[in-house]
């Protein structure tokens, strides 16, 4: 066998994108062009706090009732919106961020409601429905001119344990890439070979498949799909985006310190390098015991990155293109139970959000005094995906097909929350 590849081998394998200049030497205009076409594409960062976070103790807290808790609320650099008492560095971008204190559900169970709150539909055993970030990641691909990042396009960071459906029904292409450690790079991402022999190897190995293929073509077709993007991706020159010691200590002192600061750096660098969504997991929400002291913990861990991931991408000139979506599964009980801690309650709850055309500085619907139900401008799931559409020009109302033969809307109706929107 040859030890050299012909460029029409690489192109075969290869066919949207080219190897990095290290490895290869005929140059990867895709990652040359990355940073660039981000900042003019459209994109999406879903910090997501397992468990359910209490409105309470974050965007949403109860002065002056028995409901509250005893938590103080702080004053944000816009007039009258007030945030609890572990969140100053938000505090101060206050005008960057849009809360909507009215958002209801049904759903208190915490899979059901997951997945409710990851796709915009409940389970449903005759379809998997796709995740918001496959449905950005499809649907922005049209905006990409043509560009195909050698980075995956729906990257997901610190999941432990879901079991929501991915891309569901749009194909394993637009699955998200699970990464564990936002310090560490990817896991066998490392070729072992010079990149000759690793595709000559990938060569013989779709050829010894043959047989396969012709019984199997879908499973055929999705296995060569994978690998091919697998090598496009360690082999570019955009693995270096994994690398955060890369990033001037100024920027990484902003962030802070610990798992989640690491995260949303790296969310950055992602987007910045073409990536469609990367969705952020902090754990550690389900607060049934001992609510306060655990909210402050994990508020300490989120809320300096958080700020400084706004900062950093508005800075950037991103913050405009790039929708910044923070929310949980459903909100706590206004109650506090025996144990010091708030019960599952999908009634009334929060969500933040930040960039993507919303304009800051406002308060999206209220409760009662007593947190208990939402008094002014109800906001469901459907209505939120619908906003997640409108910020990032998708038409909610694209179909795709089910495998048993029927239609499936990106968004099973609601309406977008205009008033988000400058106009």
């Amino acid at each position: 066998m040859q030890d050299c590849i012909t460029r029409r081998q690489l192109l075969r394998w290869i066919p949207s994108g080219g190897l990095a200049a290290a490895s290869i030497g005929w140059g990867d205009t895709v990652a040359l062009h990355a940073a660039d076409l981000r900042k003019h594409g459209k994109a999406c960062i879903l910090l997501w706090m397992q468990g359910g976070p209490s409105q309470f103790e974050t965007f949403s807290p109860l002065e002056g009732h028995k409901n509250g808790g005893g938590t103080k609320a702080i004053s944000t650099n816009v007039p009258g919106m007030r945030f609890a008492e572990h969140w100053p560095a938000l505090a101060k971008i206050g005008n960057r961020l849009a809360v909507v204190r009215s958002m209801t559900s049904k759903e208190g169970s915490h899979p059901r409601a997951s997945y409710l709150l990851h796709t915009g539909y409940l389970p449903n055993p005759s379809a998997r429905h796709p995740t918001l970030g496959s449905i950005v990641a499809s649907q922005l691909a049209a905006q990409l001119a043509g560009e195909t990042p050698d980075l995956p396009p729906v990257v997901r960071i610190g999941a432990r344990g879901r079991n929501d459906s991915g891309a569901g029904i749009l194909g394993m292409q637009w699955d998200p890439f699970e990464l564990r450690d936002p310090t560490q790079n990817p896991a066998n991402t490392k070729p072992m070979v010079a990149a000759d022999r690793h595709l000559l190897r990938l060569d013989l190995m779709e050829r010894l498949e043959e047989n396969f293929a012709s019984q199997a073509p879908q499973e055929a077709a999705d296995h060569k799909s994978l690998y091919r993007r697998a090598t496009r991706m360690i082999m570019s020159s955009d693995m270096q985006t994994f690398d955060l010691k890369s990033e001037p200590q100024s920027v990484q002192q902003e962030y802070g310190e610990g798992a989640f600061a690491a995260s949303c750096l790296l969310a950055r660098r992602l987007i910045e390098s073409g990536v469609s969504f990367v969705e952020v997991v902090m754990n550690g929400w389900d607060t049934h015991q001992d609510n306060f002291t655990q909210v402050e913990k994990l508020a300490g861990q989120v809320d300096r990155p958080f700020a400084a991931l706004v900062r950093d991408l508005e800075t950037r000139g991103m913050l405009d293109n790039t929708l910044v979506i923070w929310m949980g599964e459903f909100g706590r009980t206004p109650q506090i139970n025996p144990r010091g801690g708030r019960d599952h309650f999908p009634r009334s709850f929060n969500a933040l959000l930040a960039g993507g055309g919303v304009k800051g500085g406002q308060i999206i619907g209220r409760t009662d005094k007593a947190g208990v139900e939402v008094t002014d401008r109800p906001v469901t799931v459907p209505d939120l995906f619908a906003t997640f559409c409108k910020s990032m020009s998708i038409d909610p109302t694209i179909e795709n097909m089910a495998p048993s033969g029927r239609p499936i809307k990106l968004v099973d109706g609601g309406k977008a929350v205009t008033e988000l929107f400058n106009g």
